[in-house]
């Protein structure tokens, strides 16, 4: 039973969805076809530049043409993949952003596969999913040319593999658990703010392996952790290798290091203010989001705001205290769990050395958020029977509402915003 997904019929009855949606490929597949569909509609709008596209485009096309240096202060792993686009659709609005749609999915996928695979449930997996899919955030990313988007894919994926590890024979362990390694190596490639998960893999592996000794059978701590962390390292030097090709200062081996001291004092430099920056403790309850777009262009007003649903910023911090509270109580691995990696991904900003914050740096902790509505719904099903559909209503509901507002769709006027501004520290 722990697998099925059942919806309402008549007269109070429930009825049990299709056969081949009882199975979790099949039915991951659809919600991500789903969000594919979605994060694709009208993603051409708007055809020029936007917010931080105009940094990483022209790097993109700079690192395609293998010319030399440009905005040194990240990886080049997302903006590969920007170039790849531009290479594959033109240099044009698809291009730029065709690679992120793909992104934001795996995204959606990933957080289906991490609760199908923590639960073994349907319906926390595509409760999670959902949310994902309609909590604005991801939206956004999927539909920008920002390297957050890549950098998260390649977070959830890999930690998604990492999980998946635990199940299966010996070398079926090991090939998993160096795919994740490399996915999240990769993220560290995109961008820095990935790398304390490769720490936090580390410490669950030895929490975990603690607990339950039979978990990632064959593989003992210590080698866990010596190919996870070497297998990450090497995976992000070798997103580096374009460089070498540089027309104009190309990096050796004997600078590759070095490097890397020049782009932490670009990511450490203090920056102006902007308009738009925010404290770190201000992200989770969405008091400053930021837009990405707000100008007449192709022909009307149009606007794309990064900000969150409320159903899941402000509900998602609900289910993280009652994860966090339930664990205390049960000890539950799995509402633990939950909780702890938003509480992780969240408190590294505050250490992190950055001059200025924004919204969006919130990206990751905002996906976190998902697994802990979906794990805390199901966690208390008995008790909130029928409030994960009740809940996704809204969450849908609240998508449709702010839809124009972070879809560059046409609105009424310049003071058209004013609709949406729920707070007043809203823009």
């Amino acid at each position: 039973m722990g697998g099925r997904l059942q919806v309402k019929g008549g007269r109070g009855t429930r009825r049990p969805v299709p056969q081949f949606l009882r199975r979790p490929i099949p039915l991951g597949l659809l919600i991500a076809l789903v969000a594919q569909l979605l994060f694709a509609w009208r993603l051409t709008t708007p055809h020029k530049l936007m917010f931080d596209e105009v940094h990483y485009v022209p790097a993109a096309r700079q690192l395609l043409a293998l010319d030399g240096p440009i905005n040194i202060e990240h990886p080049l792993m997302a903006k590969t993949l920007i170039a790849a686009g531009i290479a594959l659709f033109g240099d044009n609005s698809l291009g730029w952003r065709a690679l992120s749609t793909l992104a934001g999915t795996a995204v959606v996928a990933g957080v289906f596969a991490l609760l199908w695979l923590g639960t073994r449930r349907l319906r926390p997996a595509a409760t999670g999913a959902v949310c994902a899919m309609l909590g604005f955030t991801v939206f956004v990313q999927a539909r920008i040319a920002m390297l957050d988007g890549f950098m998260a894919a390649f977070v959830v994926t890999g930690a998604a593999c990492l999980l998946w590890a635990m199940h299966g024979t010996r070398p079926q362990v090991w090939r998993r658990w160096v795919a994740g390694a490399v996915l999240l190596g990769l993220a560290t490639g995109c961008k820095w703010t990935a790398a304390p998960y490769v720490a936090f893999a580390g410490l669950a592996l030895v929490v975990l392996k603690h607990r339950r000794p039979d978990r990632w059978a064959g593989m003992d701590v210590i080698a866990g952790l010596a190919v996870l962390g070497t297998v990450s390292v090497a995976t992000y030097f070798l997103t580096f290798a374009p460089t070498f090709f540089y027309a104009r200062d190309p990096l050796t081996l004997a600078t590759l290091i070095p490097f890397q001291l020049k782009m932490y004092a670009q990511q450490t430099q203090v920056l102006p203010p902007h308009t738009y920056q925010s404290s770190w403790w201000t992200w989770p309850v969405d008091l400053r989001p930021i837009w990405y777009l707000y100008e007449p262009v192709d022909g009307a007003q149009r606007g794309v705001l990064m900000i969150g649903n409320p159903a899941v910023i402000w509900g998602g911090l609900v289910a993280v205290v009652a994860c966090a509270l339930g664990w205390l109580r049960t000890r539950d691995v799995r509402l633990g769990v939950a909780a702890a990696v938003w509480i992780a991904g969240f408190a590294v900003w505050a250490v992190i050395p950055k001059s200025l914050g924004f919204f969006y740096y919130y990206y990751l902790p905002s996906i976190w958020l998902c697994i802990a509505i979906a794990v805390a719904l199901d966690r208390w099903r008995v008790r909130l029977a029928g409030w994960d559909e009740a809940y996704l209503v809204v969450a849908a509901g609240l998508f449709l509402h702010f839809y124009p507002i972070i879809s560059a769709a046409p609105l009424s006027g310049p003071r058209a915003f004013e609709r949406w501004m729920w707070l007043s520290s809203w823009p």
